[in-house]
């Protein structure tokens, strides 16, 4: 049976940053199992990065392989925000420069082993390790309102599900959700040539506005906010800190994590959707398939026929969803609603495996929803690691 010191588990921002910390802090032998950029590459095309500039650098341990050396050393010209099809290739560069081994099988089942885990991937193939990192994103958390569990893939699906909005061209679209990815999804949908139309479930579309004082002032910008930008004005320094934020308490923290990842678009989005309809204040009552098409019934009795219901509904985590954890493992972790208990080192009850990404969010704050939580991630993993 093959052997590394640490597998992991997914070859996303996360994965690759981990495994770069790794390596490069006592020579580890890691391997890292999964596709470069998966999810990433998944997202519908056309899509631009919600996070600034600043926020949106995968952490190595020298800050050699940042979003300004990758423009630099490629002559891209490259500004925010930044194009996701651009963001891809630059985590393929990364990829290349800092963890150019990645294994492209994916993992299908993870147990426990004699010496720690046994890790098997697509072909059969088992390998083993005594300390494993789960960085397999947040794809298979998808979540879709029960009245649409039911329904085919011709007629509802989540905007996870789509590489290309262009096939929506010429129907009728409802896009259910007030965040970044259903409005986003929205425009470029009316951009390909679909109707489309926007149910927002809270009273009013909140946008992210950069203030052109607060935010370009310099001096007064690192007051307020900190560099990833997660969260209002002076939060987002407690935010950007997250071994003080997980020191707060939980009622503390559960009300700062709303505040920072309620839904919200982008600012430059508004001019984008200035002829979409958004109809506020509604939800969803019922969804039923007629003649073809699909009868979508509101809250407020109206009622929508249309061809297909765009569902940027978002992400609940939930790590039981991750298929290649075995019964036995999962029933070892401690959760608090779906989210595994991590302790400082993002190891979880079970002594070895350890989290990073969307999962560590409840112990270690909003920031580890973004590419920004990279930096903190992998220098708080290394350090636990190697004592």
């Amino acid at each position: 049976m093959p052997r590394c010191d640490i597998a992991v588990v997914g070859a996303g921002p996360y994965g690759l940053s981990a495994a770069a910390h790794l390596r490069a802090a006592n020579g580890l032998d890691v391997r890292v199992f999964g596709q470069t950029m998966n999810f990433w590459e998944r997202m519908p095309k056309g899509m631009l990065l919600r996070s600034p500039w600043e926020g949106s650098h995968i952490s190595d341990p020298n800050r050699s392989f940042s979003l300004d050396t990758y423009r630099l050393t490629t002559d891209n010209h490259l500004f925010a925000p930044v194009p996701l099809g651009r963001f891809i290739q630059y985590g393929r560069w990364f990829q290349r420069r800092a963890v150019p081994d990645v294994d492209a099988r994916e993992v299908t089942r993870l147990e426990r082993g004699s010496a720690g885990f046994r890790i098997t991937v697509e072909d059969g193939e088992v390998w083993s390790a005594p300390r494993v990192i789960i960085a397999a994103g947040i794809l298979p958390f998808a979540w879709r309102p029960r009245e649409f569990t039911r329904l085919p893939a011709s007629l509802a699906s989540h905007t996870s599900e789509h590489r290309d909005l262009g096939r929506l061209a010429g129907q009728s679209v409802l896009v259910i959700g007030g965040g970044q990815s259903a409005l986003e999804s929205a425009a470029l949908a009316h951009e390909s040539g679909a109707e489309v139309e926007v149910v927002v479930r809270a009273p009013m579309v909140r946008w992210l506005w950069r203030h052109p004082w607060l935010h370009t002032c310099k001096p007064v910008a690192r007051l307020l906010y900190a560099p990833p930008d997660v969260g209002p004005a002076g939060v987002s320094h407690l935010v950007a800190r997250p071994g003080l934020y997980r020191r707060f308490p939980r009622e503390v923290q559960n009300c700062l994590g709303v505040r920072c990842i309620r839904p919200a678009g982008a600012a430059w989005l508004k001019s984008r959707l200035k002829e979409v309809p958004i109809t506020i204040g509604r939800v969803v009552v019922s969804a039923v398939p007629a003649s073809g098409r699909l009868a979508v019934k509101l809250d407020d009795g109206s009622e929508r026929r249309v061809d297909h219901v765009l569902l940027g509904t978002g992400y609940q985590i939930d790590i039981s969803r991750y298929r290649f954890l075995t019964g036995e493992l999962l029933t070892s972790i401690r959760r608090v609603d779906g989210y595994p208990r991590l302790d400082a080192g993002f190891e979880s009850s079970v002594p070895g495996l350890h989290f990073v990404g969307a999962p560590a969010a409840w112990s270690f704050g909003p920031l580890m929803r973004f590419v920004a939580g990279t930096e903190f991630a992998s220098r708080s993993l290394t350090r636990w690691i190697i004592g």
